[in-house]
């Protein structure tokens, strides 16, 4: 891990109203000032973040609040200071933002400190683990104006961006069906954690729900799930397995299938090469099917026929380039843009809440064995 930024001089929260609305510009907060972002939990997504932010020119590492002695140990480590109750940090220190990186069951309660301190916060997927408290803190933050993003970071990358230009520009023709793989094998010690194998946790929770995110954002709203799961390997209370059919309102079909128990090279960790930690296998994970064409991600291979659609014609393949960015290096950037007020999120509260009722539905449907819509309604 690079050196972690030293503190400067803590900066005052710019205070929003409800009618200057949450992307209003924040006062003091001139171009040429860094943004002072406080960090909400030292755990491994926590640490990802310090890093991103030690990358960003005009961001800077605040402090670092986590309970633990570890915690703390970490935060000396970065030369910032520690602090180890969120109610502690804003008692005492001055920040522009903060990124809860807490677990899941946490979120709620810590994004809503910020949100009555005026704080704006990017909050680590899943928004929540319960859309009713994550539409209470989607209502409160609207209320406040104050911008509450979700960290859905592969939204920022440019395999996702310019997916999306593809399909809204025609590319692959009228888009007819997708199937999206998360398949990787956690090691053993990575249950050490209670909570990943508590409710709330689960590779539905923590990894599917960004495979899910990401298929919004690309084919847009779903009309119904259904799904299945499995705990046979880990038999924990939680899935270690689950495949789920979804029907959008556009008409497109597709699946998503998820485990934390299966040797494989497909899934987005181990495709992408955004993070170091996991060795790239040059491979795909998402295909996307239109009358047109096709379009494996992140490997950017576009497929099409030659002359008329007919598989009785040739078909051709081509890599769409792309620049490669740490879409968690992007998020910072964006969230700083959010924070002075100049761009809306990317990722909003909304959008996570969004995500967040197409995976009660999904549970919904493991429970029921039926077709269910994001609302809990009995899907079509």
């Amino acid at each position: 891990m690079p050196a972690c930024p030293v503190p400067l001089t803590f900066l005052h929260i710019a205070k929003h109203s409800a009618q200057a609305g949450a992307f209003g510009a924040r006062v003091g907060l001139g171009m040429s000032k860094q943004v002072k972002i406080a960090v909400i939990g030292a755990g491994v997504i926590g640490k990802c973040h310090v890093r991103s932010i030690g990358s960003v020119d005009n961001a800077r590492l605040a402090c670092v609040v986590d309970p633990s002695p570890d915690g703390q140990s970490y935060s000396e480590g970065c030369g910032v200071d520690w602090y180890a109750s969120i109610t502690d940090m804003f008692r005492f220190a001055t920040i522009d933002g903060a990124i809860l990186a807490t677990p899941s069951q946490l979120h709620v309660d810590g994004a809503l400190q910020c949100v009555a301190n005026n704080c704006p916060v990017l909050v680590e997927k899943p928004l929540a683990i319960d859309p009713v408290e994550a539409e209470k803190l989607v209502n409160a933050a609207r209320a406040a104006g104050v911008p509450v993003l979700t960290g859905h970071h592969r939204r920022h990358g440019a395999a996702i961006k310019k997916a999306k230009s593809l399909i809204e520009n025609g590319v692959l023709g009228t888009v007819v069906t997708f199937e999206a793989s998360c398949w990787f094998h956690k090691h053993d010690a990575y249950f050490d954690v209670p909570w990943r194998s508590a409710p709330g946790g689960g590779p539905i929770f923590i990894n599917l729900i960004h495979d899910i995110n990401t298929m919004v954002h690309l084919l847009g709203d779903v009309s119904s799930v259904q799904a299945q799961s499995s705990n046979k390997v880990r038999a924990g209370e939680v899935e270690d397995t689950a495949a789920v059919l979804l029907r959008f309102q556009s008409g497109v079909i597709g699946t998503l299938t998820v485990s934390d128990a299966v040797t494989s090279p497909w899934s987005w960790e181990l495709t992408s090469g955004e993070n170091p930690d996991y060795p790239e296998t040059s491979q795909s994970c998402y295909r996307i099917g239109g009358t047109l064409g096709s379009l494996s991600i992140p490997d950017m291979t576009l497929w099409h026929h030659e002359g008329a659609q007919s598989w009785l014609n040739p078909i051709h393949s081509e890599r769409i380039p792309i620049v490669r960015e740490d879409p968690l290096i992007a998020q910072i950037r964006q969230f700083v843009a959010v924070i002075r007020g100049e761009e809306p999120p990317l990722v909003s509260g909304e959008d996570g809440l969004r995500t967040l009722r197409i995976v009660e539905a999904i549970k919904t449907s493991i429970a029921t064995g039926q077709s269910v819509g994001p609302h809990g309604t009995n899907g079509g």
